[in-house]
């Protein structure tokens, strides 16, 4: 195996075709070429609105495609998804297997609405079996903007460079004032360690960052008290309850 986790047979990871997104960071191309392509991603956008609109409060679960369901961090995700659909939120991961299956497992076992939030890079990527909705980007930006969009906080467990991104580009949000109200809980906390002796050292006695920032990530490996910072720091974000034909919305179906 030269590049990639092997997943059911499949490389997860590996490199996939040179795409839209590609193309869009290479450099100036042809003025109609960059119309078009803003205009699919305005599609990408309204697709990913239409889809997501009317999930309820919800909270995104982060974290490794490749641990197994034997490895206690699987265990752990599984047993968060279900409590975080015990208690009325929607589940949302990336959709895939490791961390992203458990806690979407978790939610089923629960029988709350489980979503899976796709980024398009392994080849032949399949969705895990615990999702009711299934939603699939070209572009890591629009997904980015949809998943702090309809979250109403991150739960982050071990994971590899993605995962990484989304926590310092939330944390990043949350410094700047774009958004309020949002926890980040980091469980696996002996894996976080080190990272956190980082921010909380090496950061703030550089001046880098301000002394209040690093507590803006919450530790911990108990999912209750996951829940309870939760609960008592997240803004629940409302829905308008009349769906729109301009943008073809419905209610959340299985599927």
């Amino acid at each position: 195996m030269t590049n990639g986790h092997k997943h059911n047979g499949r490389q997860w990871g590996k490199r996939p075709p040179r795409g839209d997104e590609f193309r869009l960071l290479e450099g100036p191309r042809l003025r109609f070429d960059e119309l078009m392509r803003a205009v699919r991603i305005f599609g990408e956008f309204i697709r990913g609105f239409r889809r997501l609109h009317f999930i309820g409060p919800c909270v995104t679960v982060f974290g490794s495609a490749r641990f197994g369901e034997d490895h206690p961090h699987y265990k752990l995700a599984r047993e968060m998804g279900r409590l975080l659909a015990q208690y009325g939120y929607t589940v949302m991961t990336g959709g895939g297997p490791g961390i992203m299956e458990a806690a979407n497992r978790g939610a089923k076992d629960a029988k709350g609405l489980s979503i899976g939030c796709n980024i398009q890079l392994p080849m032949e990527q399949e969705p895990n079996a615990y999702l009711d909705r299934f939603v699939e980007f070209h572009y890591f930006f629009v997904r980015k903007v949809m998943l702090v969009k309809y979250s109403d906080a991150f739960v982050v467990m071990p994971g590899g460079f993605g995962t990484l991104d989304e926590v310092f580009e939330t944390a990043v949000l949350i410094q700047t004032g774009k958004i309020e109200s949002f926890p980040i809980v980091l469980m696996g906390t002996e894996y976080w360690q080190k990272p956190m002796e980082f921010i909380r050292g090496q950061m703030v006695d550089d001046g880098v960052i301000s002394p209040e920032d690093p507590d803006m990530l919450f530790l911990t490996d108990d999912p209750l008290e996951a829940l309870q910072h939760i609960r008592s720091h997240a803004k629940r974000k409302e829905t308008p309850v009349v769906p729109s034909p301009t943008l073809g919305e419905s209610e959340p179906d299985a599927g």
